[in-house]
C-alpha cells in the first residue's frame, strides 16, 4: 500500500520529489510549549534509538516507553547530549531533523539552523587589513556565534507531532545535571586536547566547568555536575522561548559580546528567530527513494547526486573489496564536491540550481567522467541548467556535530543531525551550555579571484551553508527503510554516502556500513581511514589517485533500518561512544 505521498515535478529529463507536507512556513505564532497529554500505550510496533552517547539514548527510550513519539524522544535526546556530549552539539547550537509521520506519509523538513545578526556583512570575517582572519582566531571570537536554533526548531516539531508534555523532554538532562554524569574518555580527551587550538580555560565559565583550580583538565570518571544547565532545562521545560527573550537570552548576548573580537548578535536577533519548515529534497536511486534536507543544508543536494553519479555502475558487481568500487565512490563524490562548493548555500539569499544539479541528464553527462581507467586529473564543477558559471569558495572545514536516528512504535521517523560546529563551539559558555561558531561555516573570503561574492558570504539574517545531511530512505511503495547521517564537518557527505552504497548496493547490514573505512574526496586529494585494505591502497594508488591514508576520521553514523518483516536493526559508530537500542 502506498503510504508516502509525493508531489511530483518534472524537471528536463529528470525528477525532483518533495513530500506533500507545507514548506517554507515560519514558526507559528502559538506556545508551542504547550504540550499535548497522552495516555501511556503500548507499542504497537517495534521502535529504537541510535544515538551518540548512552545516557541520550536511555533518554530517548524513557520518552518511547512513556507513551511519547520520536518527536517527544527527539527532544530528550537532544536535551542530553548537550549535556553529556556538549563539544558536538547543544541547546546552542543547531539542527536539521527529517520526520516521517508515518500515518500521513508525510515527510518534513525542520530548519533549526543558526542565522547570522542583522549587522553581518560579508566582511565579517575580514581583518583591518582586509584579509581573512585565521580559523581559530574566527571560530574563538563573537563574530562566530549565530542565533541558536536548535530549542526553537523542536519546539516546532513538538507542536506540529509532539504526544508527551513538553516540559517532559527536559526531564532526563535536568536530573543529570543536578546529580552528576561522569565524564566519558571522549569528553575528557577533548578537554585535555583543546589547548592546541585556544585552551577552553580563556573563559571563567568554561574554566570553572571543565578544569580544577590548578587548571588541571578534569578526567575521564570524575563526577561533573552542571547546576547551570539544570536552570537552563527548567526554564526552556516552562517555555522555550526562554532561551529568545529574559534573563537566559541577556546571558547569551553578554557571552556573545565579550572579549576577544566581541561579536554583534543583539536581543533583537535572538527575539527575531523562526525555525523553518520545508519540503525534503528525494530523488530516485535504483528501486528506492533518498530523502534529505535542502539548502541551506548541502547534504541533501550532494549525496543524491553522488548516488546519481554511481546509478549508471553496477556498484553491486564491484563491492567494497575491490579498486573499482572505491574508484568509483571517489569519483562521484569528487565531481559531487565539485559542484556543492560551486553552488550550494542560503537559497533565500542566493539562487540555488537545486533543479539543474539534480538533473537526470545532467547527472548522466557528469557520470560519463567516471567511465575511465585512471583518476580524473582534477575535480572542477559542472555547469547545470540555470547558470552560466560556476562560484568559488574559501567555507573551512570542521568535525563537530551529532546525528541520531529514532523509530517510535508507529513507525515515525526522526533523522536529526545537531551541531554547535567546531569543538565546543566558541568556547563561549552561557546558561551551563556552549554557543555555536556556526557562522564560520560561512566563507570567511567573501569574494573569489574576480572580485564577485561568493554564493556562501556572510549577510545579516542568512544561513550558513550545512553539510548536515539527516537522510531517509523509502522503497518504491513509500514504505520506511532505513535512516542515517553523521557528524563530520564536510565529510559528513562522504560518510553518510558510504553507508547508503554498503547497503543499497553491497548487501551490507547497518553496522557494518558504518565500519567500512571512511573515504572522504573533496578535491584533489582522497582522504582513507585507516583500515584500508593495503590492495586497495596500492590499486587506488596506481590509477593516479593522490592518497591521505592510514589517518583517522570523526565520523559518529548512526543508523536503523526496518528489514522485510518489520523488525529493526540499528547501528552505532564505533568512532565514538553510542548505541543503538530498543526499548
Amino acid at each position: 500500500m502506498l503510504r508516502f505521498l509525493f508531489a511530483t515535478t518534472a524537471l528536463a529529463g529528470g525528477l525532483i520529489l518533495a513530500s506533500c507536507s507545507s514548506a517554507d512556513e515560519a514558526m507559528p505564532e502559538t506556545n508551542a510549549g504547550a504540550g499535548i497529554e497522552a495516555e501511556v500505550t503500548s507499542a504497537s510496533g517495534p521502535a529504537m534509538v541510535a544515538a551518540a552517547n548512552p545516557h541520550a539514548v536511555e533518554a530517548g527510550l524513557d520518552a518511547l516507553r512513556a507513551g511519547g513519539d520520536a518527536i517527544d524522544a527527539a527532544i530528550a535526546v537532544q536535551s542530553v547530549l548537550g549535556l553529556v556530549e556538549p563539544q558536538s552539539s547543544g541547546l546552542g547550537g543547531g539542527a536539521f531533523l527529517l520526520y516521517y509521520d508515518a500515518q500521513s506519509g508525510d515527510l518534513t523538513v525542520y530548519d533549526g539552523r543558526e542565522t547570522a545578526p542583522a549587522t553581518a556583512t560579508p566582511e565579517l570575517f575580514l581583518d583591518l587589513n582586509g584579509q581573512p582572519l585565521g580559523f581559530v582566531e574566527s571560530v574563538l571570537s563573537g563574530h562566530s556565534i549565530g542565533v541558536p536554533g536548535a530549542v526553537a526548531m523542536l519546539a516546532m516539531a513538538h507542536a506540529d507531532h509532539g504526544a508527551l508534555d513538553w516540559a517532559d523532554g527536559f526531564d532526563a538532562a535536568t536530573g543529570l545535571a543536578e546529580d552528576g554524569f561522569e565524564i566519558s574518555p571522549r569528553l575528557a580527551g577533548f578537554i585535555a586536547g583543546m589547548a592546541p587550538r585556544g585552551p577552553l580555560d580563556e573563559w571563567p565559565a568554561s574554566r570553572d566547568y571543565f578544569f580544577t583550580d590548578d587548571g588541571t583538565p578534569l578526567p575521564a570518571g570524575h563526577l561533573l555536575r552542571n547546576p547551570a544547565y539544570a536552570e537552563t532545562t527548567r526554564a526552556l521545560a516552562a517555555d522555550w522561548r526562554a532561551l529568545y527573550e529574559g534573563p537566559l537570552a541577556a546571558a547569551i548576548i553578554d557571552a556573545v559580546q565579550d572579549e576577544p573580537r566581541p561579536g554583534g548578535l543583539t536581543l533583537t536577533d535572538l527575539a527575531a528567530y523562526q525555525a523553518v519548515r520545508r519540503d525534503a529534497l528525494c530523488r530516485d536511486y535504483r528501486e528506492w527513494t533518498v530523502c534529505g534536507a535542502p539548502p541551506p543544508a548541502s547534504g541533501g543536494i550532494t549525496v543524491n547526486e553522488i548516488l546519481g553519479l554511481l546509478e549508471p555502475y553496477d556498484m553491486t558487481a564491484t563491492g567494497p573489496d575491490t579498486v573499482e568500487g572505491w574508484r568509483r565512490f571517489i569519483e562521484a563524490s569528487r565531481l559531487a564536491y565539485a559542484d556543492r562548493d560551486a553552488y550550494v548555500a542560503d537559497a533565500d539569499f542566493v539562487d540555488v540550481p537545486v533543479a539543474g544539479l539534480l538533473d537526470a541528464d545532467y547527472i548522466n553527462r557528469r557520470a560519463l567522467g567516471i567511465s575511465r581507467t585512471t583518476a580524473l586529473p582534477t575535480s572542477v564543477p559542472g555547469i547545470p541548467d540555470g547558470v552560466s558559471e560556476p562560484g568559488a569558495d574559501a567555507t573551512p572545514d570542521s568535525p563537530g556535530t551529532s546525528h541520531f536516528v529514532i523509530v517510535d512504535s508507529d513507525g515515525d521517523v526522526v533523522s536529526m543531525t545537531t551541531t554547535v560546529e567546531s569543538v565546543f563551539g566558541s568556547h563561549r559558555m552561557a546558561g551551563g551550555f556552549f554557543l555555536n561558531n556556526q557562522l564560520t561555516d560561512f566563507s570567511r573570503a567573501p569574494t573569489d579571484a574576480e572580485g564577485r561574492v561568493v554564493p556562501n558570504a556572510p549577510e545579516g539574517g542568512k544561513r550558513p551553508r550545512s553539510s548536515m545531511s539527516p537522510t531517509i530512505v523509502f522503497d518504491r511503495d513509500g514504505e520506511f527503510v532505513l535512516a542515517t547521517g553523521s557528524p563530520g564537518g564536510s565529510s559528513i557527505i562522504a560518510y553518510t554516502a558510504k553507508t547508503l552504497v554498503g547497503m543499497l548496493d553491497w548487501g551490507l547490514t547497518p553496522q557494518q556500513a558504518i565500519e567500512l573505512p571512511n573515504v572522504v574526496a573533496r578535491g584533489d586529494i582522497v582522504r582513507v581511514e585507516d583500515g584500508m585494505d593495503a590492495n586497495i591502497l596500492a590499486g587506488l594508488a596506481a590509477l593516479g589517485f593522490t592518497l591521505d591514508a592510514n589517518r583517522g576520521e570523526n565520523s559518529g553514523l548512526h543508523i536503523v533500518r526496518r528489514l522485510e518483516d518489520g523488525t529493526l536493526i540499528g547501528g552505532a559508530d564505533p568512532r565514538r561512544e553510542g548505541q543503538a537500542r530498543q526499548p
